[in-house]
């Protein structure tokens, strides 16, 4: 057995310099040299990253994106050439806009077959290689470039992988040719142990100034959106609401459970009606908190507490904010408390403040129970039915992924959550949401993991390709598709601006109904789990069903009728 190092063994020993875990990847042409690498590795025990195959670009990306959500650490995700890579741009694109770092590599031929002395296979020359699919890629990454030699191969991963876990973080991709990893490689005399991202804090001053803010404010509010990605920020946001008895409103667009949904001081999704009278507002992990942007949500002032508090995939952005503290967001938490704790706290306003609180966090906590119960009378299975199910029969500790659109209000408001890391919403496109909960199972095989999700929605999925990666990988979930047999959104926007035209008079309306499949019985290929539910009294049971499927390793899809 010939033992060759290249340029395929420089990328695999950088990514075990990197720490990575896991190789993601719908596999191309141009990997042997990787493929090889990997077998060297399996065959003399030699610790790196284990190998995920899946049969579709997306869903590569989507299983590392939902991976780095839980674990923090980015991965590598290897494509095909131009054309995969293109196929693979949705998922890329939802990794920018969620700020996941990770390493996304493809290459191409630069010889063509015209170098004499290296024999390129003949699929290269006439479309597969495109000259420079980095340019293509630009506008949905972080970086994207060329590797520009052999000789700047393993550095480059190197450094790919390092920029790719800076703020913003975000999605670094390697053009890599084939030619520079058939390559021979030396490797450099003196390998480097390559650091964790230092976690960046805001100055002192600023934290001190925040500080007398909080401890001069009479109603103090904080609205967050991202805070809970991180399971330090998210215990850091409830040490700091407790310590001052601050409300804590879940921003109109949260992605993640930032606040847990039992506390006394947590007063719901979009209540932006608890800012009224605020004469400070912490908007923590802010994206894009107030609808429409041009709308200040208080006459007190807001600080605003990110790493990142600029978006550069947005298009426009309206803050309102008077301070920033930038920097690490638990980090910015802890210290801001610490420096609470340090100044006198005045008791009694802080108790009156908690109990009111209190009181308001019941009276919604009734109202959104009396709006579950009033569903739970009608005919068919109302989306509140479904969600008051779930609640009951889940386990605590399930972690939920949403990839619904018209549903989704209801499922941040009505859904449970008192962990981090227990609810996940993904950004960009429609498609990604089983690939990203697949992803999630990965990193935490322990805790179930359910996807909510829309018929339409479901759609968008590289479906036969994500089970498959949920058989072979063993990793079972739960998919629960909101059925109402169209794409609700359309017909409500439609109506929208049209609410006395043709459309909405005669109740035609284009591109809504969908006459789709029978979603239970698309795991049958692979002795899944299905079930149709139509009936609100079957939801416990068929719930539990699902559940114990995946108990027993099998991915479960519950199509739930639902009434609207």
């Amino acid at each position: 057995m010939k033992n060759y190092v290249d340029g395929g063994e420089a990328i695999l020993e950088a990514l075990r310099k990197l720490k990575i875990d896991y190789i993601m990847s719908s596999p191309g042409s141009e990997w042997s040299p990787i493929w090889e690498a990997l077998a060297r590795q399996q065959l003399g025990n030699k610790t790196g990253p284990t190998f995920i195959e899946s049969w579709h670009e997306t869903l590569a990306v989507n299983m590392a994106s939902g991976y780095t959500l839980i674990t923090g650490r980015p991965q590598a995700v290897l494509l095909h050439a131009g054309v995969g890579v293109l196929q693979g741009s949705m998922g890329i694109h939802g990794a920018l806009q969620n700020e996941i770092p990770m390493l996304v590599m493809s290459g191409e031929s630069q010889t063509l077959g015209e170098d004499p002395d290296l024999d390129i296979e003949q699929q290269w020359y006439g479309g597969l290689t495109v000259g420079g699919i980095e340019r293509f890629i630009e506008p949905v990454a972080k970086w994207a470039r060329a590797v520009t030699s052999p000789h700047t191969l393993y550095e480059s991963v190197i450094r790919a992988g390092e920029m790719a876990q800076r703020v913003p973080k975000g999605p670094i991709y390697l053009n890599v040719a084939l030619e520079h990893m058939l390559h021979p490689w030396s490797p450099p005399a003196a390998q480097r142990e390559v650091p964790a991202a230092p976690l960046v804090q805001p100055r002192a001053a600023d934290v001190e100034r925040v500080a007398g803010l909080l401890h001069e404010a009479k109603s103090p509010v904080i609205v967050t959106e991202t805070a809970g990605r991180d399971p330090e920020a998210f215990s850091a946001l409830v040490e700091l609401a407790d310590l001052l008895a601050i409300p804590v409103v879940d921003g109109r667009s949260n992605s993640y459970a930032n606040f847990p949904t039992n506390h006394p001081l947590y007063l719901g999704m979009g209540n932006y009606q608890a800012l009224d009278g605020a004469d400070l507002v912490l908007l923590v992990g802010g994206r894009a908190p107030w609808y429409p942007p041009r709308r200040r949500p208080t006459s007190g002032k807001i600080v605003a507490i990110n790493d990142n508090p600029f978006k550069g995939h947005m298009v426009y952005q309206n803050l309102h904010a008077d301070l920033y503290l930038e920097g690490d967001i638990g980090e910015s938490l802890k210290l801001l408390t610490a420096a609470a704790k340090a100044a006198q706290i005045d008791t009694a306003t802080v108790t009156a403040r908690r109990q009111r609180w209190a009181r308001e966090h019941e009276s919604t906590t009734a109202r959104l129970r009396a709006a579950r119960e009033k569903a739970g009378n009608g005919g068919g299975i109302d989306p509140l039915s479904l969600l008051g199910a779930l609640a009951d029969t889940m386990p605590a500790e399930a972690i939920y992924v949403d990839e619904t659109i018209t549903h989704s209000p209801l499922i941040r408001q009505h859904l449970p959550h008192t962990m981090p890391q227990s609810f996940f919403r993904g950004s960009g496109g429609l498609g990604q949401g089983i690939g990203t909960a697949l992803g999630i199972k990965l990193a935490d095989r322990r805790q179930p993991v359910v996807l909510l999700i829309g018929d339409g929605s479901f759609l968008y999925n590289p479906i036969v390709q994500a089970l498959g990666a949920a058989k072979r990988h063993e990793l079972p979930i739960v998919i629960v598709v909101f059925n109402n047999k169209k794409y609700e959104a359309m017909r409500k926007g439609h109506v929208h601006h049209y609410p006395e035209g043709a459309s909405a008079s005669a109740g035609l309306h284009f591109g809504v109904t969908i006459d789709g499949p029978d979603y239970e019985q698309l795991g049958g290929h692979f002795g899944f789990h299905g079930r149709r539910v139509e009936k609100r009294e079957e939801l416990p049971g068929a719930l539990k069903g699902a559940l114990a499927a995946t108990n027993d390793g099998r991915t479960a899809i519950l199509n739930v009728m639902v009434s609207r």
